[in-house]
């Protein structure tokens, strides 16, 4: 991994409607991270201050060489973001050590999903979440996407969805989740009902 960040992000845009457009982001550059950031914070009451970003998880997770990260814009501004990441990434968490697929690389780790509340309802968060799951099928290596949410929740996705293990005090929330794998399938066309992991609108 290169980790002389770069001014200016790199960017791809995937799928564009009016004046919502997803980017696939192949370098996140440090103009972008105060927004990037900003927009995480939200997420630290819900899932732990881990899933709040910092220069190095930034670099660590936009930048790293295998990660897949889509930003979302509303009029030209970051609104949100996907992140997943090789399962492999995650080396110093205990419970990604001892998944099975660990060492294989195959899975990719949905690290963070948030949207902002002001765009909620509008099918800004569907459009990147199937952007996202769409782009992990075309990779001929990614085979699993796993995640951590909130117990139950993964009873809602659609498609071939296994509970893995499960966390009672999940980051220090005190709260249960579960770790849940997804089995890709490229034949199968993609229609959740709900948000993946670390799903949440600020």
């Amino acid at each position: 991994m290169d980790l002389q960040p770069d001014t200016v992000s790199r960017t791809k845009v995937i799928a564009a409607s009016g004046s919502f457009q997803i980017e696939l982001m192949e370098r996140a550059g440090v103009k972008d991270y105060p927004i990037l950031i900003k927009i995480s914070q939200s997420l630290s009451e819900e899932y732990g201050p881990k899933a709040v970003l910092t220069l190095n998880t930034i670099q660590t997770y936009f930048n790293r060489e295998g990660s897949m990260p889509f930003i979302a814009r509303h009029q030209g501004d970051i609104i949100g973001y996907i992140i997943g990441v090789p399962i492999e990434s995650l080396s110093q968490e205990p419970w990604a050590r001892i998944d099975e697929n660990f060492g294989k690389n195959n899975t990719l780790y949905t690290y963070a999903f948030v949207i902002q509340s002001q765009y909620q309802g509008n099918g800004y968060a569907k459009m990147l979440k199937r952007v996202y799951l769409n782009w992990a099928k075309k990779r001929k290596d990614i085979q699993y996407i796993t995640g951590h949410v909130k117990s139950g929740i993964s009873s809602r996705f659609t498609g071939e969805i296994r509970i893995v293990d499960r966390v009672e005090n999940w980051q220090g929330t005190g709260k249960e989740f579960e770790y849940y794998r997804r089995d890709l399938d490229p034949d199968r066309t993609y229609a959740a009902q709900t948000d993946p992991p670390l799903s949440n609108r600020v």
